[in-house]
């Protein structure tokens, strides 16, 4: 890939481009940074394609946990736009009903005003337990949650809810790809980033030690490393 490449990245969900800061500064040396924006529509089909409408014509696409979920659907309706693919902390897998019925009791509790409770409880199950005291970490948190809001927040639950199985897609996938976890992610089991590997003809997984679900905060330094590596493959 030459140096010009522009790079889209998908925030995952109650995400931002905060997420994205520890290593954009690396990123930005192979070419434009692009964050796409990813709380305006309640689909997954529609979400793809306004983020598409929006990207440059060929890009590098990477998506963190529900930006994964974007990124196969661009997959979907655009592989010819995407030169380069990585997979960031996601799964290929629908929602499970436990999931959804999950998914629904939050949305009901983010409508009553409690999304920054939501996110403080969930937040030792977000990293690795070493960083579960971690202040700055959570503080990102937050302030993400603020960047999304409530009906951000509750458009994306319901595209998640709804999102289709991409595991019969993943042989289509022809790009180079890079399948990124942790170790210890509790969020999305890096069991579910194996079998996307597994599933996409060459695809490289890297697994994180001592990270859990928000590599970019935790182990911002590997992270770097892993996807300046994935952005210097050449492309054949």
């Amino acid at each position: 890939m030459d140096q010009t490449t522009p790079i889209v990245l998908v925030p995952g969900l109650a995400s931002s481009a905060r997420i994205y800061a520890p290593v954009i500064p690396a990123l930005w040396r192979f070419g434009p940074v692009m964050i796409a924006n990813h709380i305006r529509d309640d689909s997954m089909a529609a979400i793809a394609a306004r983020v598409l409408s929006e990207a440059p014509p060929r890009f590098a696409l990477a998506g963190h946990s529900m930006g994964g979920y974007i990124a196969l659907e661009i997959m979907r309706q655009a592989p010819e736009r995407v030169v380069k693919l990585a997979l960031i902390n996601t799964q290929a897998r629908p929602d499970t009903p436990e999931a959804t019925a999950r998914r629904l009791g939050l949305m009901a509790r983010a409508r009553r005003g409690e999304l920054r409770a939501i996110r403080e409880e969930s937040f030792p199950e977000l990293v690795h337990p070493s960083r579960r005291n971690d202040a700055e970490i959570l503080k990102l948190v937050h302030a993400q949650d603020e960047d999304v809001g409530v009906e951000g927040y509750l458009r994306q639950q319901a595209a998640i809810i709804a999102r289709v199985d991409s595991r019969p897609t993943l042989s289509a996938i022809s790009c180079p790809t890079l399948v990124l976890t942790g170790d210890a992610d509790n969020t999305i089991s890096n069991a579910l980033s194996k079998e996307m590997a597994e599933g996409i003809a060459g695809a490289r997984l890297v697994v994180l030690e001592r990270c859990g679900h928000l590599p970019q905060a935790e182990q911002p330094d590997a992270t770097v490393r892993a996807l300046t590596e994935w952005l210097g493959t050449e492309v054949v």
